[in-house]
């Protein structure tokens, strides 16, 4: 085992950014290893790690207008790593995992206190989709939760639902174009 990653390929940010930059704004992206290059004309800012992503991240995100956690970060990350090839052979091996840092609930703290823009959050779930993107809404002080399901993973089309403070909405079924086309729609009614 090298090492354990999810499946994302990052295809939501990359709509994201592409349709945000079609409406005309400047755009930086923060992004780990991805299936797919960012549109051209983003800034692309490159990282491995969740840490590396939070840091990046918090750095940009006071002057951002609108901020976007669409990134499949892990909620875990090794507590420690070898350097050196752990050779079968020496009995069993225990993994630890501690919790990875939550990016978007501190970007959105640190927007609160600039009290400006936007912050969208995602919710990848697998039961209770809208009671668990409610409770992120509200937990991580967003303005807007894009909900869905494991379906959506690598996919042309998913299911999407928006959660913000007044309701929520189903989006139905959608490519991610057209799902990021409605993202920032309703980014935009925020701002």
């Amino acid at each position: 085992m090298r090492f354990l990653t999810n499946a994302s390929s990052g295809r939501m940010g990359r709509e994201l950014a592409a349709a945000a930059l079609r409406l005309g704004a400047s755009v930086t992206v923060v992004s780990g290893p991805s299936e797919v290059p960012p549109p051209p004309g983003a800034k692309v800012v490159s990282v491995l790690t969740a840490e590396q992503m939070r840091r990046e991240t918090l750095r940009r995100a006071p002057s951002a207008d609108v901020v976007i956690g669409a990134a499949a970060v892990s909620d875990w990350r090794f507590s420690s790593f070898s350097r050196h090839k752990l050779k079968r052979g020496s009995g069993p091996l225990r993994l630890t995992m501690v919790p990875n840092p939550d990016i978007i609930k501190e970007a959105a703290a640190c927007r609160r206190n600039s009290k400006r823009g936007v912050t969208v959050g995602f919710a990848l779930e697998t039961r209770g989709r809208l009671a668990a993107a409610r409770e992120k809404l509200r937990s991580k002080g967003l303005d807007l939760v894009v909900a869905n399901g494991p379906a959506a993973v690598g996919a042309g089309r998913a299911r999407f639902d928006l959660v913000g403070r007044n309701g929520a909405r189903g989006l139905g079924l959608l490519t991610k174009r057209q799902a990021a086309r409605r993202i920032l729609a309703a980014v935009a009614e925020l701002l």
